[in-house]
């Protein structure tokens, strides 16, 4: 591990500690980056849990909600916690270059009935009956994969493994073509990267590639349009009556989220499970010992790793919140990888347990109407992976520490290198 890392970790939990209350900001990349933000979290928790961060060089204020049962609370109350602001905290920079483009809205970013109807719209390609259909190919593609990693030296598990599997299948989801599937990993990261991270070098170039991806989408709606309906996500919506008629910006704010959402979760979990299994090797063990326990290690799995850090709303009107008046038009940040951690709510959540009595009972995919549609196909796809995994590996060693995604967002991996010793 590098001993700049953790002198880092080091000076922020010093800080965090030393800090009045009222001067933390959980909002910082850099310590996202560096998996030190744990100290602010836990204070928060205990001290402040509904906290107010004032506008910084970063932010407009905020308020930070890290307990699990008060997300709950907002999560579930759309009416006075709306998405219709968006559904992140942004910074003011990437406020204002926002600003200078026709904004469109997703479904994500609607309230009810707008939200219900379009959701509905797409919610049949992630329904139980086609995930069964898309099991056998997702089985064949990982078997494949895997099948084609090297033994004996090191690689990127993120880049071999996790954004391939999570690409096939998001390009059968949209009916993309496969021979361009990571065109859809790379937008995804230009979407989600500040410039100077991931793939995104400027705001220019950022803007360039979501023309790009635009361009490419807006020609498959055409496609599409003109076609007999079909069973993919474009189809669905050039047809659908709630969809058919969106204009061009609502059109692609959905594409957007349909790539993160089908991209960035699912992806960070799988790399997720090799790094928590590998720190946690008794874990590691019974689940070599009793592969039954996948889909509760699957579960333990997106809790520990939480792959979005927050959602945001905007307060419609004053309300008070754990004796904290909330005042209308505020931003509200609901901090699921906080929540995950509550040991009010979790019994001993700093650790990973892979055979919980309770594993699902986490914040992950969010509650109420925004619950994520594709939560199952997430849970599916890393299912199948790690069975596939078992039959092949006696063990994926950890070769270093990874790099982790710049972003107080998508709370993931750029890099994790990785070793397989031998197959079995």
């Amino acid at each position: 591990m590098d001993d700049g890392s953790i002198d880092f970790r080091e000076a922020a939990a010093a800080e965090a500690r030393s800090l009045p209350i009222e001067a933390l900001n959980p909002a910082q990349a850099d310590l996202f980056a560096a998996d030190a933000m744990w100290p602010i979290f836990d204070r928060l928790r205990a001290e402040s849990p509904i906290h107010y961060t004032p506008r910084n060089d970063e932010y407009d204020g905020f308020w930070s909600i890290t307990r699990y049962q008060d997300i709950m609370a907002v999560d579930t109350n759309h009416e006075v916690f709306s998405s219709a602001d968006g559904i992140v905290l942004q910074t003011l920079e990437a406020k204002a270059e926002s600003d200078k483009r026709p904004r469109g809205n997703s479904f994500i970013g609607m309230d009810p009935p707008g939200h219900d109807v379009q959701r509905k719209t797409v919610s049949p390609a992630v329904a139980p009956h086609n995930l069964a259909l898309m099991a056998p190919l997702i089985r064949e593609r990982a078997g494949k994969i895997l099948d084609d990693l090297p033994i004996g030296q090191e690689f990127d598990w993120v880049d071999l493994v996790s954004k391939e599997l999570t690409a096939m299948t998001l390009a059968t989801l949209f009916d993309y073509p496969q021979e361009r599937r990571r065109e859809l990993t790379f937008w995804s990261d230009m979407f989600t990267n500040a410039p100077g991270f991931g793939p995104a070098k400027s705001w220019e170039h950022k803007r360039e590639q979501a023309d790009a991806c635009f361009d490419a989408f807006d020609v498959l709606w055409k496609e599409r349009v003109n076609a007999e309906p079909r069973f993919d996500l474009v189809s669905m919506m050039a047809h659908a009556e709630a969809t058919r008629n969106l204009s061009a910006t609502d059109y692609h704010s959905n594409v957007v989220l349909l790539i993160i959402g089908g991209n960035d979760t699912t992806r960070n979990t799988i790399s997720g499970s090799v790094y928590a299994l590998n720190k946690n090797p008794d874990q590691y063990d019974k689940l070599r010992a009793n592969p039954g326990l996948i889909p509760s290690m699957v579960s333990e799995t997106i809790r520990w790793q939480t792959p979005l850090a927050h959602m945001a709303r905007t307060a419609t009107r004053d309300f008070e919140l754990g004796g904290k008046t909330i005042r209308e038009g505020d931003r509200v940040a609901m901090w699921y990888v906080s929540g995950n951690r509550d040991d009010a709510q979790i019994e001993n959540p700093n650790a990973y347990i892979i055979d919980r009595e309770r594993p699902r009972n986490h914040l992950s995919f969010g509650f109420g109407i925004h619950r994520c549609v594709g939560n199952r196909l997430a849970e599916l796809q890393l299912t199948i992976i790690w069975e596939e995994i078992l039959k092949r590996f006696p063990t994926i060693q950890l070769a270093r520490e990874p790099l982790r995604t710049h972003s107080v967002f998508v709370k993931g991996y750029e890099t994790l290198p990785v070793v397989i010793p031998t197959r079995n």
